[in-house]
């Protein structure tokens, strides 16, 4: 395969040789601006595969609704479709992303991308929420690929602070998707029912895989990879988890990214069914809330990394997500009045847009310590985030749909245990017994 563009050499604008060694020839004008169009275009496409998860789940949630009422079913019911393909995504990564550090990323990849496009087009003609249960289970098991490998695509090029920037640059692109999907979503109800919601994600797996196939080359030289089987990708995953502070990352990322999906799973309810929004307003808060934490990410990328430790951004990114959860559980129970959906909004837009801060960071300083097995380790942040995420999903709904305090209560709880996770195992006021 041909190697992609992108060396940290280049992101540093270090001449090198194939070996890494420094060489006496600056770079050509030629040469780099080469270098910046190859940069941005591996930057679009792990961005489009980022953005591929959010674009499956968010562009689906204004038809919630519907779908409980074309099939007959329960709204908790309806919900284990977004807990099928999240916990489908979960485990699929554990699979692709030993896969990924053997084979290299590119064939993983595309293989995944081709039976996403197939379990999305079945999607299209699920007559029960049985079927569309298993249909979203293969199809978040298929595009698993995309998350792992992006991230681990993202090891291989960058470390340290260009990574965390990186991931913020990532959010920025990969953030679009909730925006545009649940516009898209909305707009797509006015003019066919839920269905066609998939037969439009059918398209667009079909054109990044395409784009995928035709721009994003090896990453992994064939020199870097594991050649072991079933049981070394366990050690090393067994050996990664082992590092108290790795494990502190990932589970305090995964416990934040499931306050984020225990809203993504409530929302549709919360707006449209308990304070009687429309699907397009819906859209509209759910489109503000994502520009928030794009927002915030790209401050994070462009202000705070490398002028503050990510250990300073996620710790206040962490605690502004405490506040923002304790703040809507008071209001959902009910302790300042019936306060409508202004305030409730804005509490959900605040922590939305600290997510900015805890989600880049954490798989940032997580990977960090995994230069030795990036897929693997991208697996394991993948797949605790999904798993835990899916656990979260049909708990916001445990009381109906007629509150909106389950939603709350999970949000606090999870925001409190990552809290607990990042100080109690991380402890970032420490690193091998000194002080930074």
């Amino acid at each position: 395969m041909p190697e992609s563009g992108v060396s940290r050499a280049q992101h540093t604008h270090i001449p090198t040789d194939r070996t890494g060694t420094r060489t006496a020839t600056a770079p050509t004008a030629t040469a780099t601006a080469a270098t910046r169009r190859t940069g941005l275009l591996v930057t679009l496409v792990l961005g489009g595969l980022t953005a591929l998860p959010p674009l499956s789940m968010d562009m689906y949630l204004p038809a919630l609704p519907a779908v409980t009422d074309a099939l007959h079913a329960p709204a908790a019911t309806v919900q284990l479709t977004l807990t099928a393909c999240l916990g489908g995504m979960a485990l699929g990564q554990v699979v692709v992303g030993p896969m990924s550090d053997r084979w290299g990323r590119r064939r993983p990849l595309l293989l995944g991308m081709v039976v996403y496009v197939l379990a999305t087009a079945l999607c299209v003609f699920a007559s029960t929420t049985e079927l569309l249960i298993g249909f979203r289970l293969l199809q978040g098991l298929a595009g698993a690929a995309g998350i792992v490998i992006a991230r681990a695509v993202v090891r291989d090029m960058y470390d340290g602070v260009d990574m965390a920037r990186f991931f913020s640059t990532l959010m920025l692109i990969s953030g679009v998707a909730p925006v545009v999907a649940p516009l898209i979503g909305g707009q797509v109800l006015r003019f066919t029912d839920w269905r066609g919601i998939f037969a439009v994600l059918t398209v667009v797996g079909v054109l990044l895989t395409l784009v995928v196939w035709k721009w994003l080359h090896e990453t992994l030289p064939p020199e870097e990879r594991h050649t072991g089987g079933v049981g070394d990708a366990l050690r090393t995953m067994r050996g990664l988890l082992g590092d108290r502070t790795f494990t502190g990352y990932m589970i305090a990322g995964s416990l934040a990214f499931a306050a984020l999906f225990a809203y993504v799973s409530a929302s549709p309810f919360v707006v449209q069914e308990i304070y009687g929004a429309s699907p397009q307003t819906f859209s509209l808060l759910f489109g503000i809330n994502s520009i928030g934490l794009i927002t915030v990410g790209q401050i994070n990328g462009k202000v705070l990394v490398g002028r503050i430790s990510l250990d300073k951004a996620l710790g206040f990114g962490l605690g502004v997500i405490v506040l923002a959860a304790t703040a809507l559980l008071l209001m959902t129970a009910g302790v300042f009045g019936d306060v409508g959906l202004v305030p409730v909004a804005a509490g959900l837009f605040v922590l939305m847009s600290a997510m900015g801060l805890a989600m880049p960071n954490t798989n940032a300083l997580a990977l960090m310590r995994t230069k030795h097995a990036a897929g693997s380790a991208s697996a394991l942040l993948g797949t605790s985030a999904f798993l835990i995420g899916a656990v979260a999903s049909p708990l916001v709904g445990i009381a109906g749909d007629a509150t909106a305090v389950p939603m709350a209560v999970v949000q606090l709880v999870c925001a409190v245990g990552a809290m607990a996770c990042f100080l109690g195992l991380c402890r970032p006021w420490q690193r091998d017994g000194t002080r930074i």
